[in-house]
């Protein structure tokens, strides 16, 4: 028996893909099924979505002058994130079902990469996105004090990291040397690698619960401070917005990450017994439409990037219908734009505390000079 088992973890690189399916009995389609086309039609309409929508946000970014800031560069990387997504997602829906099985083991890695390249992507740039929020409202400013070099930096970081992860399965963490530790759900990965990887995802998603939390109490104090130089009405619209915002992004992401998660962790912990992948393409699916609704989170609630979309899509429709094309304010320079309510509740406080720091520590007025003559 035990030399049965160190037969089979040895490492052999000769067997192909469909080898590892049957090993952990996960069966390839020979001809194409309902699910299958079901599953291909809603991935493709959920890519389409997600392309489209990223690529407006990009372009709207680059063209209107008042995006041209720290956190609006961090939307546009996370925008290029989700659109390599959606084109990662188009790939592996053209390579699945019984197309798998004609798949050599590089062109499988090589589909697996990119998704957990885009997936990684993705989630980075919305803890970057969390971060920069916090120290731009923690300080008190209307802009983050980054420079253009940091930004970058911070990019280039976040996609080094991304591809490393993409990477990591193909090259130094795989099932070929082991495979009783191989995954039902890619069954050329690490079954330790899955855990490895939905751990440091759950990791991200409490770190950015912990941000926004910290935001959230410091922004309700700073608040009550200045309950008493604002109106009331102020006070429970920044406070509505705030909660909103905060809502729909850890919503978001609970919702479309969660199930995927899960599955990754019974199928690491369980394998074959966690029956993993009865539901996985589903998740996937799920875990695609984040990328879908990022663009509504964090643009489509700035009014002038509402403004943007529409006038892009207008010089669409006017340059289809021969119609010559309308400047617009999109494109010429205009001054920075507006505070965010509880940006400007903060900078209210900010100014207050500073006049009552200063009329303190203004030194008093020398006594006036007594006439001793008496003269006028």
């Amino acid at each position: 028996m035990t030399t049965e088992s160190s037969a089979w973890n040895t490492c052999d690189y000769s067997h192909n893909v469909t080898f590892y399916y049957n090993w952990v009995g996960k069966t390839i389609s020979v001809v194409w099924t309902t699910r299958d086309f079901v599953v291909i039609g809603l991935g493709l309409m959920v890519c389409l979505i997600v392309i489209l929508a990223n690529l407006l946000v990009m372009v709207a970014i680059f063209m209107n002058q008042r995006f041209h800031f720290p956190i609006y560069y961090l939307l546009g990387n996370m925008a290029a994130a989700d659109l390599f997504a959606g084109l990662a997602y188009v790939n592996l829906m053209l390579n699945t079902g019984p197309w798998t099985s004609m798949l050599t083991k590089k062109q499988w890695y090589i589909r697996g990469a990119l998704i957990d390249i885009s997936l990684t992507a993705s989630v980075a740039n919305l803890l970057a996105v969390a971060v920069e929020r916090h120290q731009t409202i923690i300080t008190i400013q209307l802009h983050s004090t980054m420079t253009k070099r940091r930004v970058m930096l911070l990019i280039v970081g976040t996609w080094a990291v991304s591809i490393i992860m993409g990477l990591v399965p193909s090259t130094i963490w795989n099932c070929e040397c082991d495979l009783d530790d191989c995954s039902t759900v890619a069954p050329l990965y690490s079954r330790r690698f899955l855990i490895f990887w939905a751990v440091l995802n759950l990791l991200t998603f409490c770190i950015m619960v912990a941000v926004y939390t910290r935001i959230f109490i410091y922004v309700r104090y700073q608040i009550r401070y200045t309950s008493r130089h604002t109106s009331e009405m102020r006070n429970s619209q920044t406070v509505v917005k705030l909660m909103k915002t905060i809502s729909m992004v850890l919503g978001a992401f609970v919702i479309c990450w969660t199930p995927g998660l899960v599955i990754l962790l019974l199928d690491g912990l369980l394998g074959k017994a966690s029956h993993a992948n009865t539901y996985e393409k589903f998740c996937l699916v799920i875990a695609e439409c984040n990328s879908m609704i990022n663009p509504i989170i964090y643009t489509l609630r700035d009014d002038e990037m509402r403004r943007t979309f529409k006038w892009i899509l207008c010089c669409l429709c006017r340059r289809s219908a021969g119609q010559p094309r309308k400047l617009s304010s999109v494109e010429i320079a205009s001054p920075q734009p507006k505070a965010l309510p509880y940006q400007n509740a903060l900078l209210f406080t900010k100014q207050k505390m500073y006049k009552i720091v200063k009329k303190k520590m203004k030194p008093p007025s020398p006594p006036k000079k007594k006439n001793i003559t008496g003269l006028s």
